[in-house]
């Protein structure tokens, strides 16, 4: 049996200690992972519609087969792992700035361990998503590497950040550059917690021909109500 509560991993960060720990879910019986950044808390593997349809979406959109896609920020790995459930993806490439996440999936501390030894078609890299979207691409190996899709669940919201030197990334020029790193017809998601933001959405309009902000909606037993994310699409 599980414990009620257990610490799985604390490591330092210049944001603040990230935090893994594993809980008993006292309604389903079973295990709850749950991962806080310094006082921020950041995900749970209760709730993970949003963050697997925010993949499934920029998927949807595409068509043909060999695929090439980004995904910024590893997290628990379901963005990820929704990815590869595709076979038409070819590669993935996993960008996510904290050294700790990555060694959970590679130590298989999740439930959802997404790796280059988990499936051959998944890199993990270890960086700065938004310096290098600025700079010279998301694979180190191959600087301006073009990709099918770029999918992002970093930050809250495009208000809400994790980090103030991220802002760059959603103005005008931020998501141009993002947009560089786009084959034609390519397609750029970006989950959020908060209600769709016109004001992002006349960004985007800015640099992609055809813009949208889909609502998901998912069960929330702990307030006994439907909670919503958006995701935002961009081509």
């Amino acid at each position: 049996m599980s414990a009620r509560f257990e610490v799985l991993d604390v490591s330092p960060t210049p944001l603040g200690d990230v935090t893994l720990w594993r809980r008993l879910d006292p309604t389903t019986g079973g295990d709850v992972f749950e991962v806080k950044l310094g006082d921020e808390y950041l995900m749970s593997s209760r709730f993970t519609v949003a963050e697997e349809e925010v993949a499934r979406i920029a998927l949807a959109a595409l068509p043909g087969t060999d695929l090439d896609v980004v995904v910024g920020g590893l997290g628990l790995g379901y963005t990820a792992q929704t990815v590869l459930d595709d076979p038409r993806v070819r590669s993935l490439v996993v960008v996510d700035a904290l050294a700790a996440v990555i060694g959970w999936h590679e130590r298989g501390l999740v439930p959802v361990s997404v790796s280059s030894s988990s499936d051959s078609r998944c890199r993990l890299v270890h960086g700065d998503f938004f310096a290098m979207s600025a700079g010279a691409g998301f694979d180190p190996d191959q600087p301006d590497r073009l990709f099918d899709a770029v999918v992002v669940d970093i930050d809250h919201s495009p208000r809400h950040l994790l980090n103030p030197g991220n802002a760059a990334f959603y103005a005008e020029p931020g998501v141009r550059r993002l947009s560089e790193r786009l084959r034609p017809g390519g397609v750029f998601t970006l989950w959020s917690n908060d209600p769709p933001d016109d004001d992002y959405v006349a960004v985007l309009r800015g640099v992609f021909d055809q813009v949208a902000c889909e609502v998901v909606r998912f069960d929330n037993p702990l307030q006994d109500r439907d909670a919503t994310n958006s995701v935002y699409v961009a081509r």
